[in-house]
């Protein structure tokens, strides 16, 4: 179990993210075309995976933005943003904010993902939702970088992760 502040107050985890050099769990999530999404689909490419709460939010609308912006002309990664959105909200975002090279995937069908990588809130107003973070992945799903986001109003130190990916 992990601890984090909201506004300030402690939540906590269900668990830690995963080790740096450990293989990242698999996950099943839900794509935009309400199709379902593993790592597997990502296979052979350099993968950030951006934890956020709810799109609409100020931060993590942000965050997302500037992952778009950091991710031009980088073919060798895949930006996914997995968030317990519905993927027509995920959609309808990124239309508005012009967001086509992040990936948005859903929770909706399941909080395994959340569980298995330790990030799932169990308390606090927020329960039920991820904690902010952000992990890096190399070609075959071998973790190089995590950020559990201390106060979750703030955003992951973005410049970091791309670091991460060499």
């Amino acid at each position: 179990m992990a601890e984090i502040k909201l506004h300030g107050n402690p939540v906590h985890t269900n668990g830690v993210l995963p080790a740096v050099g450990t293989q990242a769990p698999d996950f099943t999530l839900v794509d935009k075309e309400l199709n379902d999404v593993s790592l597997a689909d990502f296979a052979g490419r350099k993968k950030i995976l951006s934890v956020v709460g709810a799109l609409d939010t100020s931060t993590c609308a942000n965050s997302t933005k500037k992952l778009e912006a950091l991710l031009k002309g980088r073919d060798d990664v895949v930006v996914l943003v997995i968030s317990a959105d519905l993927p027509p909200t995920q959609a309808r975002f990124c239309a508005a904010e012009k967001i086509e090279q992040v990936q948005t995937l859903s929770m909706m069908r399941s909080r395994s993902f959340a569980k298995d990588y330790g990030i799932l809130l169990t308390d606090g107003p927020l329960a039920g939702i991820t904690a902010r973070s952000i992990i890096v992945l190399d070609e075959d799903n071998r973790v190089l970088h995590t950020e559990l986001v201390a106060e979750f109003s703030e955003e992951p130190d973005h410049d970091a992760a791309f670091a991460a990916l060499g």
